[in-house]
């Protein structure tokens, strides 16, 4: 448990029991991430949710799984930092998250709600998204959803559910037995196996794009947001379109893969943009968010 994430945690103690599944309370974020690696390599759906310094620890855990090629899915839910910074909301994780903050060449999956009802919606979208692909899935969330309580429905997973007998390790049972290993001792091995790695995250690329557009056809200026942030600058919007400011919203939703030529397109013919988060490294050169749009406007 850390804030602004143990709500969940706490939710989950006793959702799952009443559910008849598992739940454990790990004794680190180390174990957690290890006891989701192994629950995956099962077929299982199993997540682990912490926090920004926390999940720093499971970066080690997030790398393997990458490479054993594991639905694992993470819920992280930032707070200020570096270091134990303090509890409350922020979205300076964001490269931890997009870049991979593990070593090795790899990619996760991101996804970024606005809103309690998309923490739901990108959470079984995670699940979907993890098993088809076999790819760590991370759903990145800031600490005012962390802490936020708002109407939500749930409702009945909604996605077709993903053939893992060719694969997961649940006993041989007269079939050739399995394994799933990180290490390949030789380099030509290594390098066949990322690029089979990178074939999938270029498939994922063409397939998984998300990103929502508002009034952007007539705008002068696009206001680019992700996460929690995208309600006030879609306030912020509306005030700018009663002024006569012809004001656009571009909210990304889904990270990692980044719809860098779909963002381009919609830059195209605008006058400004301004790129707009709650990264406490936020600066005159902009935010977290900054380096992606910039780069996907030279696409």
């Amino acid at each position: 448990p850390i804030t602004p994430q143990s709500e969940i945690g706490e939710f989950m103690s006793g959702k799952m029991q009443e559910l008849k599944r598992g739940y454990v309370s790990a004794e680190s974020e180390v174990a957690a991430i290890n006891m989701v690696i192994g629950a995956c390599s099962t077929g299982a759906k199993a997540m682990t949710s912490s926090s920004s310094c926390a999940v720093a620890l499971m970066q080690e855990g997030l790398s393997y799984a990458a490479s054993d090629q594991l639905p694992v899915v993470l819920v992280s839910v930032m707070r200020g930092g570096p270091g134990l910074g303090n509890i409350f909301p922020s979205q300076g994780d964001y490269f931890q998250a997009t870049k991979g903050g593990g070593n090795g060449d790899y990619k996760l999956i991101v996804l970024a709600p606005s809103t309690v009802q998309e923490c739901v919606d990108l959470t079984y979208k995670a699940f979907y998204l993890a098993h088809k692909y076999k790819n760590p899935t991370v759903l990145l969330a800031d600490g005012l959803l962390g802490q936020m309580m708002e109407p939500v429905e749930f409702y009945e997973y909604p996605y077709p559910e993903i053939d893992n007998s060719d694969w997961a390790l649940t006993g041989a049972k007269g079939r050739p037995a399995r394994k799933i290993r990180s290490y390949s001792p030789l380099a030509d091995n290594q390098c066949v196996f990322l690029e089979k790695l990178y074939d999938k995250y270029k498939q994922i690329e063409e397939n998984e794009t998300e990103w929502e557009e508002i009034n952007t056809d007539d705008a002068d200026i696009i206001l680019t947001s992700f996460g929690s942030t995208s309600r006030n600058v879609k306030t912020a919007m509306k005030i700018c379109r009663e002024k006569g400011i012809k004001a656009g919203l571009l909210k990304i939703r889904v990270f990692r893969p980044f719809p860098a030529e779909e963002i381009a397109k919609a830059l195209e013919n605008v006058k400004a943009v301004a790129v707009l988060d709650k990264a406490d490294s936020l600066n005159a050169a902009g935010g977290a968010l900054f380096e992606d749009v910039t780069s996907a406007m030279y696409v």
